[in-house]
C-alpha cells in the first residue's frame, strides 16, 4: 500500500501469553503502549524536546495526555452505529460503512480523533473479515434488533494520527472449532498440522498481538510518514 503508514517490510513487537482472556490482553495493550511512552518522556527528552520544537509543536503534550487517558473499549457493532449516524448527520466517509465492512482508515481517525478524543481498543470484529485463528464469541451481536453475524475476539488498538497500532486476539484453543474453521474457509488442513499439533495434545486459552515497531515511532516522534522512521525503507 503506499500510504504513509506502510512499509514492504517492517518490525513487529509479538507477545503471545498463555492464560489470558480478551479483556487481559486488552489491559496488556493498553499498559504496554503507555509504558513505551512514558519511557521515551523519560530517557529521550532532549530528542523530544528537538521533536517538538521542529516537527510537531504539540508533541510532547500529546504524548503526556496519552498517559492520562483510559483507551476506550469499543465493540466493533457499537462502532458502526456511531459511524451511521455520523452519516446521517451530514459526515462525509470516502468509503462506505456498513455493518461487516473492514473499517477505513478515516472511519478509524473519526473515531479516535473527533468522536472519542482519545485510543481506543475496537473489539468483536466480524468473523468474516478477521483471522481463522481468532476465538468465536458466544452471542451475536444485535444491530437495529436485527441479530448479526458471529464474531470474533479480535482487538485493533486505534491512535490518534496513525489508525491500527495495535491487532490482537484471543486464540481459539479448542480443536474442533479451529478445524471447523479452517474448513470453512476452504484452507488445507493438512498443510496447517503442525499448527492443530499445539491444540491436539492440550492446551490452554491463550491472546497475543502485534505493534508495528515503525507506527509507535511515527507517534512518539510526531513524524508524519513512516518511511522517514526507518532508516532503509522499502
Amino acid at each position: 500500500s503506499n500510504t504513509p503508514r506502510h512499509l514492504a517490510e517492517f518490525w513487529m513487537i509479538e507477545p503471545e501469553i498463555a492464560f489470558m482472556d480478551l479483556d487481559e490482553l486488552m489491559d496488556l495493550e493498553e499498559d504496554f503502549l503507555k509504558y513505551c511512552v512514558r519511557w521515551a518522556l523519560e530517557h529521550c527528552q532532549d530528542d523530544l524536546q528537538f521533536l517538538n520544537q521542529m516537527v510537531d509543536k504539540g508533541l510532547i503534550a500529546r504524548l503526556e495526555g496519552i498517559l492520562k487517558e483510559t483507551f476506550v473499549r469499543l465493540p466493533y457493532t457499537e462502532g458502526i452505529k456511531i459511524l451511521q449516524q455520523a452519516i446521517k448527520d451530514g459526515r462525509k466517509f470516502e468509503f462506505p460503512c456498513n455493518w461487516g465492512d473492514d473499517l477505513a482508515s478515516e472511519h478509524e481517525r473519526y473515531l479516535v480523533e473527533e468522536y472519542f478524543k482519545k485510543p481506543v481498543i475496537m473489539t468483536n470484529y466480524p468473523k468474516k473479515i478477521k483471522a481463522f485463528y481468532m476465538k468465536i464469541d458466544a452471542e451475536k451481536p444485535v444491530l437495529d434488533g436485527v441479530e448479526m453475524e458471529e464474531t470474533v475476539q479480535g482487538t485493533d488498538v486505534l491512535f490518534p494520527s496513525i489508525g491500527e497500532i495495535i491487532g490482537g486476539s484471543q486464540r481459539e484453543e479448542r480443536l474442533d472449532l479451529l478445524v471447523s474453521r479452517m474448513e470453512e474457509l476452504g484452507m488445507k488442513v493438512e498443510d496447517y498440522e503442525w499448527y492443530i499439533n499445539l491444540r491436539r495434545w492440550g492446551s490452554v486459552k491463550h491472546a497475543g498481538f502485534g505493534l508495528g515497531f515503525e507506527r509507535i515511532i511515527m507517534y512518539i516522534t510526531g513524524v508524519s510518514n513512516i518511511r522517514d522512521v526507518i532508516p532503509y525503507p522499502r
